[in-house]
């Protein structure tokens, strides 16, 4: 039975959904400023990894993940670039989207644009000014009353009087009250480098919405007002999801109207969180050019998705090492679409640690006891590993691994990583004239031309039936 760890009470809870079989899942998405950095992968790979496991066990999801386009960020961004809005954000979106198909993330059921959902914003700021949960500032600007919301406080498990404001304004009733939609200063705007793609008409006046009042709109508009799952990073517990439960909860008049807050960890490089913000990321686009995203995806997924994740020079080359021991078990095998007693006694234990808040660690653990069982396998009964290969690559898949073939995993892209300066056709040819000179028992010369194939820092490995080659690492 699947235990999920749920933020707003700081427990692990069984999961139990709103709806028979049907789980609504909302995630903050990417504000698109500027390109991704692993940290993104790393978050958006948990959720993919999480959405797999639950169709895997039965569920329909549907799943929403917003993209902020319109943010203080991106627009001090196009001002000091002098970039056209929507040709800047059109990248940045196109860019995303490649690097989260590069890793295998499965793309959500909708993914909501901020700025193509104006109005429901609009209407729901409405009903928090009617329902006296809203007031309008001195400035204009209309703003959010934290004291109108008893709980406040409760989801990230802080005490407000011991809270700072992250913006002192005189325009705020409280220190932490925050702003619903800002009202833009037109005379300052016509001076700067962007246009009035950014700005909206409301009763208030010209304006834009806030941050976090877009996700409470549209995870109402395409979750409707009960949803299992609210994702996100862990630096978005506070401020981002609280202020965001604080007016879902006033608007619909309900503070249970998500079952289960999740975050993943943050990733950690030279002791501080992965952020654009203070330069201290390293880029998804890359880590890609850099290593194979299987690779990337797995380093992701080898920690706990609740903890941080520490990132260092070697973290890929480790991952890589690891990613090539699963491929190996699987290599030269065949499918078997056949369950034995010690197949399904992997895939029980895999499936408890799955099930124990997506315990991927374990879980991969497991992945490589079938491993090391269908090496020695290999040897002794073929039959049993192919049955064994077969569950560990039905395993991985759920955890979204082994998306790559075992020709690709380990040579393209093996030359991509480590630049070997001799051509994938090059190796080919040798080793068909190498196994020609051995069915003639021609070793000299097909030692020769081993020697040379090793000269490049390729291994080569011969079974009954064929030459296996990899980069020696």
């Amino acid at each position: 039975m699947l235990k999920i760890f749920n933020a707003l009470k700081n427990i692990k809870e069984t999961f139990k959904t709103f709806f028979l079989n049907k789980v609504y899942i909302y995630v903050c998405g990417i504000t698109v400023y500027d390109i991704c950095h692993i940290g993104h992968g790393r978050t958006f790979v948990v959720f993919d990894m999480i959405i797999r496991y639950l169709k895997h066990i039965g569920y329909k999801v549907k799943y929403v993940r917003n993209i902020t386009d319109v943010d203080d960020k991106i627009i001090n961004r196009l001002i000091e670039n002098k970039a056209n809005i929507k040709i800047f954000i059109k990248r940045m979106i196109k860019d995303m989207h490649s690097d989260f198909n590069n890793l295998n993330i499965i793309p959500p059921n909708v993914e909501p644009r901020v700025t193509e959902n104006i109005k429901i914003i609009i209407k729901f700021i409405e009903k928090l000014l009617l329902s006296n949960h809203a007031y309008i500032s001195s400035n204009g600007d209309v703003m959010f009353s934290i004291s109108s919301f008893k709980k406040y406080g409760q989801l990230s498990n802080q005490v407000i009087k011991n809270l700072k404001s992250y913006k002192i304004k005189k325009n705020k009733n409280k220190k932490l009250d925050f702003v619903l939609w800002k009202i833009q200063d037109l005379k300052k705007f016509k001076s700067s480098a962007y246009n009035y793609n950014f700005l909206w008409k409301s009763p208030w006046g010209i304006g834009r919405p806030g941050w976090h009042i877009e996700c409470s709109a549209l995870s109402y508009k395409y979750c409707g007002n009960l949803f299992d799952i609210h994702g996100g990073g862990y630096d978005l517990l506070f401020p981002h999801h609280e202020n965001e439960r604080s007016q879902s909860s006033c608007f619909l008049n309900n503070d249970k109207y998500v079952n289960y807050w999740m975050h993943s960890g943050l990733l950690i490089l030279n002791n501080k969180k992965m952020s654009k913000s203070i330069g201290n990321n390293y880029s998804l686009k890359q880590a890609i050019l850099d290593y194979d995203p299987e690779t990337i995806r797995y380093f992701f997924l080898s920690s706990h998705y609740r903890k941080p994740l520490i990132y260092k020079n070697d973290s890929f080359k480790i991952a890589r090492l690891s990613m090539e021991r699963l491929y190996y078990a699987i290599l030269n095998t065949k499918e078997y679409n056949y369950d034995n007693k010690e197949s399904k006694y992997f895939e029980k234990k895999f499936k408890k640690s799955m099930d124990d808040d997506f315990n991927t660690p374990k879980a991969i653990s497991i992945l490589f006891d079938i491993s090391k069982k269908i090496n020695i396998e290999k040897k002794n009964n073929v039959i049993n590993a192919n049955i064994l290969a077969t569950k560990l690559k039905f395993l991985g898949k759920i955890l979204g691994l082994f998306f790559l073939s075992s020709d690709i995993f380990f040579r393209e892209y093996n030359f991509k990583v480590y630049k070997k300066r001799i051509s994938i056709y090059k190796i080919n040819i040798l080793i068909k004239i190498r196994n020609f000179c051995r069915k003639k028992r021609n070793w000299i010369k097909s030692d020769l031309i081993r020697n040379k194939i090793s000269s490049f820092g390729i291994i080569l490995e011969d079974s009954y039936n064929n030459t296996f080659w990899k980069i020696n690492n």
